[in-house]
């Protein structure tokens, strides 16, 4: 039977093909790369040649051609997994940073990068988050200015996913005195001047690098521009779009996961002479959650099927991020409760959830950056 009207027996298979991939190599390895902390580069390029790193790109570079549903469902089973640094990881080379190059790449860039991209073999990041600006793009400070054939960067960007390992760099810097006068470029690994200053640990997102880069009078030609010069806020803006369903996705997915361990464990755990399932409190908490969370999933998968249709979705993507980041907080640590001490000891999965969905309500747009930019367009 059909789950939902937005999907289709293809989005099906697309779901079992990243389940299986998960079952078999994220699960039984992601405890050591929460050690390690990254994913290792083999197992992204087996994501890349099982054609999962190219989705919504042209066929010529490798991609599928799909749509914002096919992404979403892809985003929606990636979630699945209960290592969080893995499917940050993942998304922010899909979702984050690849679609700058995928929207605003002039023929010649995505020839040049794109296959790469699309093969695993080239692991992109993003750079637009600095020390003094993140959600407000405006306020970037890293500058960017012409001489000759090349343009000459610098400044520091901060929480960079990615940003230790990373091969490709799409970096935002004021490249004009008005406020909005951002560019794109291009950084590739190696450039003279462009340095990772620290890797940053995190309380979560454990398999997954994040780190303080450095741009010191970075050298890069002007064919690395990407896109418009002085129009990269915009293209941020509305990649934001993107990246906030994939987060959605991963907030959603994480409420499923948190409950269906939950669900298990409550059945199970003997306590005051019978499971804890036997407790009202206990079934009318999880079921209400379980509510809300198909409710919010519903509303997802609507705003994807909106982009497809070409509507203009900021307010309904901005609602969408604030609900599901809150939502995930409140579920995840509603089943962390349930499971009582089992639930705070390290390496449980419930545990790594807690942990892992705080951010969620942070990155990509803190929660109350979200509801400002609803309100502002009632």
């Amino acid at each position: 039977m059909q789950e939902s009207i937005y999907l289709t027996p293809e989005h099906e298979l697309l779901r079992e093909q990243v389940a299986r991939f998960i079952a078999k190599e994220v699960e039984p390895h992601g405890q050591a790369w929460e050690e390690q902390g990254f994913v290792p580069r083999e197992v992204l390029r087996r994501m890349g040649a099982a054609g999962l790193f190219g989705l919504m790109y042209e066929p010529e570079y490798g991609g599928a051609g799909a749509d914002a549903l096919t992404n979403l469902v892809f985003a929606e089973a990636l979630s699945q997994s209960t290592f969080a640094g893995f499917i940050i990881t993942v998304l922010v080379h899909t979702d984050m940073a690849g679609p700058h190059l995928h929207h605003a790449g002039s023929p010649a860039q995505k020839d040049k990068y794109l296959r790469r991209v699309t093969a695993g073999e080239a692991i992109c990041a993003v750079g637009i988050t600095e020390p003094g600006a993140g959600s407000d793009v405006a306020g970037i400070r890293t500058t960017a200015r012409r001489d000759g054939d090349d343009w000459v960067l610098n400044g520091t960007k901060m929480f960079i996913t990615n940003g230790v390992h990373a091969d490709l760099y799409f970096i935002a810097a004021k490249s004009g005195p008005g406020k909005r006068e951002v560019s794109m470029f291009i950084v590739e690994k190696g450039t003279p001047g462009f340095s990772v200053g620290r890797a940053l640990k995190k309380s979560g997102w454990l398999s997954s690098d994040t780190a303080e880069l450095v741009l010191d009078n970075v050298r890069v030609p002007a064919a690395n521009l990407l896109g418009q010069e002085g129009k990269g806020f915009y293209s941020v803006m509305k990649n934001f779009q993107t990246e906030r369903i994939a987060l959605a996705a991963m907030a959603v997915g994480h409420c499923q996961q948190a409950l269906r361990l939950t669900l298990d464990y409550v059945r199970q755990r003997q306590a005051f002479g019978g499971p804890l399932w036997d407790q009202q409190v206990i079934r009318q908490r999880l079921s209400m959650l379980d509510a809300r969370t198909r409710a919010a999933r519903q509303f997802m998968y609507h705003c994807a099927w909106r982009v497809t249709q070409g509507h203009d979705i900021v307010q309904d993507v901005s609602m969408l991020k604030a609900l599901t980041g809150e939502l995930v907080n409140e579920v995840v640590s509603t089943c962390q409760q349930f499971h009582g001490g089992m639930g705070y000891i390290r390496e449980t999965a419930v545990e790594r959830l807690w942990r892992d969905a705080r951010v969620l309500a942070i990155g990509g747009g803190a929660t109350e950056v979200m509801l400002e930019e609803v309100a502002k367009r009632y």
